[in-house]
């Protein structure tokens, strides 16, 4: 049964890649992007199954507008995805405040205002499914890329809160975690700033690395949309998915080494806790860790 999408920065990378899976599978594609002469030509081949609509996610008046339109058009709304994002590469110091905020308005309160307002729709329907992008750099800390990891950090946060919330209405929550794909992410669209000698071996390292890098990631982009297209179809799609091979490598290896840290603290850390008999018997409702995602 055809699906009815939406999904967020449309015109280039994964995003585009997976506008033109979804729309040759037969679904139907409200397509976004800041520029919607960018789009022009997926309407010229898809016809009625597409519709364009210009958004910039960090305007909420935007947001509801495009959400608008998928219901106007196709009468709900099935599967959001929100795509849209940039990370640019610079020290903490040489970084200034403006580029934290633009950074962390888009990849962050883009992702939050979007997902509000798709929310009310699906919740009348008791049905669809919110697909978030976050990175690499939301679960491994990446130097030089501290707004973007502050950014995708804070979403997978609020995306695992939200899955918990979404859970009682029928609404599905997956957090797509790329590694290196070969889209613009590295290119044109990508202030790649060296900085200071302090940090080179950190900052311009990591700067280098993503020139060098360009063109040569592992990651196909139409291999990860044919992907999330098939997590649209799962009754159980997973709450995080890595894609690529240098994505379950890197954060493999970071989650082995929290564990570690974990259990080598983990004296000092239980040590803050009152005594035994002087804490409360827990019960249902009043035990903060039967409140997991799992």
């Amino acid at each position: 049964m055809p699906q009815r999408w939406l999904i967020t920065g449309s015109s280039r990378g994964i995003g585009r890649a997976l506008s033109e899976v979804v729309l040759d599978a037969g679904h139907r594609l409200v397509a976004t992007a800041r520029e919607p002469a960018q789009l022009a030509d997926l309407a010229e081949r898809y016809g009625d199954a597409v519709r364009i609509a210009a958004l910039d996610v960090t305007d909420p008046v935007a947001a509801q507008a495009a959400v608008r339109v998928a219901v106007d058009s196709f009468g709900g709304l099935d599967v959001v995805v929100n795509n849209a994002g940039y990370g640019n590469v610079n020290s903490v110091e040489d970084a200034d405040l403006d580029d934290f905020r633009r950074e962390i308005e888009t990849n962050l309160f883009g992702t939050i205002i979007m997902t509000k307002a798709v929310i009310p729709v699906m919740r009348e329907q008791r049905a669809g499914h919110i697909i978030q992008f976050s990175s690499v750099g939301g679960r491994v800390g990446a130097p030089g890329r501290a707004p973007y990891s502050a950014a995708k950090w804070g979403v997978e946060g609020f995306s695992e809160a939200l899955s918990l919330e979404m859970a009682l209405i029928g609404v599905k929550v997956t957090v797509i975690e790329p590694g290196g794909f070969r889209t613009d992410f590295a290119g044109s669209s990508t202030s790649l700033r060296e900085g200071r000698a302090e940090y080179d071996a950190v900052v311009g390292a990591t700067a280098r690395l993503q020139r060098a890098y360009n063109n040569r990631q592992p990651g196909d982009p139409t291999r990860a949309a044919q992907v999330i297209l098939e997590i649209a179809t799962m009754d159980r799609p997973p709450l995080r998915l890595p894609i690529g091979s240098d994505a379950v490598k890197i954060i493999e290896r970071a989650d082995l080494g929290k564990l570690e840290e974990l259990e080598r603290w983990r004296g000092l850390s239980i040590s803050t806790d009152f005594p035994p008999e002087d804490r409360p018997a827990a019960g249902p409702g009043n035990d903060p860790s039967e409140m997991s995602s799992s």
